[in-house]
C-alpha cells in the first residue's frame, strides 16, 4: 500500500505535513476498496432474490422456528 496518513479520518480533506496527503496532492492514485472481500453479498451476487426472501420467511422456515436468533438480520449486509 501507499504511504499511510499521519492523522485520523479527515473526510477527504488534505492535511498540511501529512506524507500521504502530499502524495495525493501530487497526483497519486487513491486507495480503492475491493468490494468482493468475501461478504455475503459478493458470494450471492447481490441482494437476496425474491425467491430467497420468500423461502426465508415462509411458514416452517428457519426464521419461523427461531433459528435466526433474537434479531433476524437476513438480507442486511
Amino acid at each position: 500500500m501507499a504511504t499511510e496518513h499521519s492523522h485520523g479520518p479527515n473526510f477527504g480533506r488534505k492535511v498540511d505535513g501529512c506524507p500521504r496527503c502530499i502524495e495525493l496532492t501530487n497526483g497519486a492514485e487513491p486507495v480503492r476498496w475491493n468490494r468482493s472481500r468475501g461478504d455475503e453479498r459478493s458470494q450471492t451476487g447481490g441482494y437476496p432474490t425474491t425467491a430467497e426472501i420468500r423461502a426465508h420467511f415462509a411458514p416452517g422456515s428457519p426464521h419461523h422456528r427461531g433459528a435466526c436468533g433474537p434479531v433476524c438480520t437476513f438480507g442486511e449486509y
